[in-house]
Formats: C-alpha cells, sequence, structure tokens
C-alpha cells in the first residue's frame, strides 16, 4: 500500500477505537497511535484494540516511539523523533518490513540523513500554529518542495493543518498530512477525516 493521504494521529480519549473507526471510515490512510502516558497496561490494551481495528481496515498502524509496544501489538511500524531509538536500532527489532518514519522538524539535512539510513518517510512540521505543539519549530513550503525534487521517500506535512490550509501544503509536495486536532478534537470524527481525504481525491483530478 502506497503512503499516501491523511495521517490521522490519536490522541487520548475514552472513546478512541469509535474515534479511529470513524477517521478510517472517512479516508484516513495511516493511524499513528500516541499516547505519552505512563499508564503502561491502558496503552497496551489501546495499542491492541487499534491494532486490529486497522488490520481489518487494510489500514497501517503506527506506534510514535515505542518499539517494544509495536512489537508486542503486531503494529506495522513506529514512528521516531529526534530524542527517540535510533533508526537502525529499530530496524533490527522490528524488521526490514516495518514501516519506519522520522521527524525531521524543519531540518532538510536530517531528511537526507533519515533517507540514507533506510526511512519509509519522513515528516517536516511544524508548519502552521499547532495546539498539541505550540512551541514547535515552524517549517515552510520550501521543505516540501525541495524534498519532491531531491527525496525518494514519502514526505509527511504535520502541525496545525486544517481542510483550508492542507491544499497548500499538498501542492508543495506533502504525500500525507498528518492530522491530530482538527480530526479527533471535531464533534464528527467521520466527517473531519472525509474533509481532509477529499483533499488528495481533488489533487489527482
Amino acid at each position: 500500500m502506497k503512503l499516501s493521504g491523511l495521517y490521522a494521529i490519536t490522541t487520548p480519549s475514552e472513546n478512541l477505537p469509535q474515534q479511529v473507526e470513524a477517521a478510517i471510515a472517512g479516508g484516513a490512510r495511516v493511524i499513528q497511535y500516541r499516547d505519552k502516558s505512563s499508564d503502561q497496561s491502558l496503552r497496551l490494551e489501546q495499542a491492541w484494540q487499534l491494532s486490529m481495528i486497522c488490520r481489518a481496515a487494510r489500514i497501517h498502524f503506527i506506534i510514535n516511539d515505542d518499539i517494544e509496544l509495536a512489537a508486542r501489538v503486531s503494529a506495522a511500524g513506529v514512528h521516531l523523533g529526534r530524542d527517540d531509538v535510533a533508526l537502525k536500532n529499530a530496524r533490527r527489532d522490528l524488521g526490514d518490513d516495518a514501516i519506519i518514519g522520522l521527524s525531521c522538524y524543519n531540518d532538510f539535512d536530517l531528511a537526507l540523513q533519515a533517507q540514507q539510513q533506510g526511512a519509509d518517510y519522513i515528516a517536516f512540521g511544524s508548519f502552521f500554529a499547532s495546539p498539541t505543539k505550540p512551541l514547535a519549530a515552524r517549517a515552510d513550503c520550501s521543505l516540501l518542495q525541495r524534498a519532491k525534487q531531491e527525496l525518494q521517500i514519502p514526505v509527511v506535512a504535520i502541525g496545525g493543518i486544517t481542510p483550508d490550509n492542507g491544499p497548500l501544503l499538498i501542492e508543495a509536495g506533502a504525500d500525507m498530512l498528518a492530522v491530530i486536532s482538527a480530526l479527533f478534537a471535531q464533534a464528527d470524527v467521520e466527517q473531519a477525516s472525509r474533509s481532509f481525504a477529499q483533499l488528495f481525491s481533488e489533487e489527482k483530478q
């Protein structure tokens, strides 16, 4: 399955399985489980639930920065940040078929290194003000344009993305839009997901 389209990143919720099902119904192509809490039993339970939902829907399921959890729930892969485990260690532990993505913030050199080290995709951001990470480094569209010319792996845009500003990023070269609040903080998650998924359909027309 090609890595493209809406990349939905979860936020803690009592209704997380239902929200993820709604996001998938609306057109999400990748689900990332992101929960920074210390409740390991809850994280394992939720990750298992989401893993089964994604497997049934044939959707890629990614775990944020926890290789052990990804292995335990047979996730498709992991997403790693600057301070997380090295890519080579994740590849060693999860295998050649695992999808491993890296955050590259606003640093194109990091993206080049990630590609050379065998990353399956990279992520740039934050492109806009984000309630999840209000102090995140700001990226601009020139990164996406350069990536489209120089990288051979998919590129994710993240940070404050909405259906209104998303087309700008897709036009600049983003293969995926990673969304948290504009998806899971909405009253109708399925409709919000559909609004993002439609952006990619329009791009192909």
